[in-house]
């Protein structure tokens, strides 16, 4: 219900923030949970650690690495999320998820315990849709959605995915692994046009998107931006401080500041 409701709501800001729970620890994540709930995003990605993840470039990595050296684990991403709704988080939470840690949670007792914990939609980079059709079937019985992918590498196939798309369409902005960019190619365009045409749900774009100019940029192709890596740079450069008492709530600002910028733009375009 949330996920189909996120994207009406006038105060919200399209924005959809990624970050790698338990970087820099579990109770650091909780507090920037808040923080983005309060900056009235419109969802909230939560990274499940993962040793091989994939589709994620040095930064996720480095912040998947640490995550899982403090034992990090998927059942522990579920009690987070649940801990932000008992303190009053409303902004949909979107669990980022590679497949293997579902196979080995089991996907229909995953599917009813995240929705337990108050998660609203799945995102799994490694399944293809052909092969997620069971898991789709299992998420929507709980009302929760499973968010497809589609990539321009795919575009032949893009009327096929989405045509029972949930919640939204993640766009893929450009090929290979996730990461801070600096330019991107201008067929991008063309492909999110193309998306968003054929698109039941409202469509996303990330993978790369780091400063204002890209959300600037973006916004015109698509219904929301998603900012991870830059984001998660960030959250690594400010680690010592979040990590120290006396310094963390400078430190929680600084990236408030840096979500802030980028809102700016949102509401420029939106204007």
């Amino acid at each position: 219900m949330r996920m189909k409701e996120v994207f009406q709501q006038k105060d919200r800001k399209p924005l959809i923030p990624f970050i790698t729970v338990g970087d820099p620890d579990m109770s650091t994540t909780l507090d920037l949970i808040r923080l983005l709930d309060d900056e009235k995003v419109t969802g909230i990605e939560l990274g499940v650690p993962y040793s091989d993840p994939l589709a994620d470039g040095p930064v996720i990595q480095s912040a998947s690495a640490r995550a899982l050296a403090h034992g990090v684990t998927l059942p522990q991403v579920l009690e987070l999320a649940d801990k932000a709704r008992e303190i009053g988080v409303t902004t949909p939470l979107i669990l980022f998820s590679y497949y293997n840690p579902i196979l080995q949670y089991g996907p229909k007792s995953l599917v009813s315990q995240a929705r337990k914990a108050g998660i609203d939609g799945f995102i799994i980079p490694d399944l293809p849709w052909e092969e997620g059709r069971e898991m789709s079937a299992y998420a929507s019985k709980q009302g929760v959605d499973l968010i497809p992918l589609v990539a321009p590498t795919s575009r032949e196939r893009v009327r096929q995915i989405v045509s029972d798309a949930q919640g939204f369409v993640y766009c893929v902005s450009s090929r290979g692994t996730t990461g801070v960019r600096h330019a991107f190619e201008q067929e991008v365009d063309v492909f999110l046009d193309t998306v968003r045409k054929w698109s039941p749900v409202p469509t996303a774009v990330g993978f790369g998107i780091s400063h204002s100019d890209h959300v600037q940029r973006f916004l015109q192709h698509a219904d929301a931006v998603v900012v991870g890596s830059a984001l998660v740079r960030k959250i690594e450069e400010t680690g010592e401080k979040l990590t120290n008492p006396d310094r963390r709530n400078e430190a929680l600002d600084e990236i408030r500041q840096f979500i802030r910028s980028l809102m700016n733009t949102v509401r420029t375009v939106n204007s």
